[in-house]
């Protein structure tokens, strides 16, 4: 199934540390918060600021109502225009004819229209607008006739509150500070896991990393301790085998020298002087492999190589022993490599390719992409798909035509430990024609 191109671009953009991942939602958190927070502010402040410009709004219709009632008609034009020039307050008589848009239908209105209407009466008009001029229009009567009825109107800024700048500074330095706090904790929480990540990579390439440090919470501690008792278990076990192997190996050293030199004086037979030399030398073979296989690669360190002139050196190697070998390199850059770890993997696959191949044997090289790939081919009968991951195991050897019953069965295991310690993998796959293409894929970019 072709996956959706939305999704995967989505899924490039997702974070995948556990760190980005946990602050981000810790930050969302933070932002739901506050905004929640300046939401309810905002609710609580509202009906206070309404009910506030209701009784403003009473107090002058009031107070304009008495002066114009105890004024000398003949100074109530100055009256109105001291109001207007100080308090912003217009005064206009109202008409039948007036266009009247009414107040919007908000809760800050409805509060204040409530509000004001219970002290001036229920007679008494609001609206947003008359005659197209926007404001907080009231109306009252100076007497009980209709026709003395004015419309008083208030500045359209008594119904707006000003933005709190100030508080939205302390509020964005206090989510700043939120935010760094936040990233802190989650720093705390995931070091001792990324310091975990990387031994836990340590040891999957067959090193050995030095012990995480047990501090923090509880269960990170548990977890160290698990991982530090696990990574020392190991290493034991490394040691005892590899101590178990090469101990073994060099006391059959020895009376394999005996019997070297035994059958070279004693057998007078060619052919059964050959015949004996030649079981000796193929266990000697064997404890070399056994050896190989012991060996700690972990203490090897990587160093700049050229892949290239490596397999040059090791082809010619094995053209002086068996048949030539034909070389396809490419453009390959430098790099990090175990170089004496290399060098055993590839011997292990030429001698492979030697042993079961039956025809030529082709090395290539080249880069893909960030990879290093190194292919060795052969005409052999090849392997089943079926069994390709149970012959990359220790001492497993297939009952065909490309098993070896004098082998160990360790060649193809030494190899895959090899790969793993450059962060690699060893493939065994079908050649074109038959065959078999041993590849070995090292990436150039690797953890340090």
């Amino acid at each position: 199934m072709t996956p959706d191109p939305a999704l995967t671009l989505a899924r490039r953009f997702i974070p995948r540390t556990l760190l980005v991942r946990t602050f981000l939602l810790v930050s969302v958190l933070i932002f739901v918060c506050v905004a929640t927070w300046l939401t309810l502010f905002a609710l609580a402040e509202r009906e206070p600021r309404a009910r506030e410009l209701a009784q403003l709004t009473v107090s002058i219709v009031n107070l304009t109502q008495a002066a114009l009632v105890a004024a000398d008609p003949d100074k109530r034009l100055a009256l109105l225009r001291d109001l207007a020039e100080s308090e912003g307050v217009h005064l206009y008589p109202a008409e039948p004819t007036d266009n009247v848009s009414a107040l919007p239908d908000t809760f800050f209105f409805r509060v204040m229209l409530n509000t004001a209407q219970s002290q001036l009466g229920s007679g008494t008009r609001f609206a947003r607008s008359v005659n197209g001029q926007t404001g907080i229009w009231v109306s009252f009567s100076i007497g009980d006739s209709s026709d003395d009825e004015y419309w008083l109107m208030l500045p359209g800024e008594h119904a707006e509150s000003d933005f709190p700048w100030s508080w939205l500074g302390w509020g964005g330095a206090s989510l700043a500070l939120a935010l760094l706090v936040a990233w802190l904790i989650v720093s705390r929480v995931t070091q001792p896991l990324r310091a975990l990540a990387a031994a836990a990579h340590e040891l999957g390439r067959g090193q050995h990393p030095d012990p995480v440090a047990e501090r923090g919470a509880i269960e990170l501690k548990q977890l160290a301790e698990a991982f530090n008792r696990m990574s020392n278990d190991l290493k034991r076990l490394d040691a005892e085998r590899a101590e178990v192997l090469a101990g073994i190996s060099h006391d059959l050293r020895t009376p394999l020298a005996r019997l070297r030199l035994e059958a070279e004086m004693s057998i007078s037979d060619a052919l059964a002087r050959s015949a004996v030399s030649d079981d000796i030398e193929q266990m000697d073979a064997i404890i070399a492999q056994f050896l190989d296989y012991a060996r700690d690669e972990s203490e090897e360190r990587a160093e700049p190589t050229d892949v290239n002139a490596l397999v040059t050196q090791l082809a010619g190697a094995q053209g002086r022993t068996a048949r030539d070998v034909v070389l396809r390199l490419g453009e390959v850059p430098r790099a990090l490599i175990y170089h004496q770890a290399l060098a055993r993997a590839l011997s292990n696959l030429l001698e492979n390719a030697r042993k079961y191949g039956g025809g030529e044997i082709t090395v290539d090289t080249r880069r893909e992409n960030d990879d290093i790939v190194i292919d060795v081919l052969d005409r052999g009968p090849g392997i089943a798909a079926s069994q390709i991951e149970r012959l990359k195991r220790p001492f497993t050897r297939l009952e065909t035509a490309r098993s070896d019953a004098t082998g160990t069965g360790l060649g193809l295991a030494i190899v895959e430990r090899i790969a793993r310690l450059h962060e690699g993998t060893l493939e065994l796959l079908p050649r074109d024609g038959g065959g078999l293409t041993a590849r070995l894929r090292l990436p150039l970019k690797r953890r340090p």
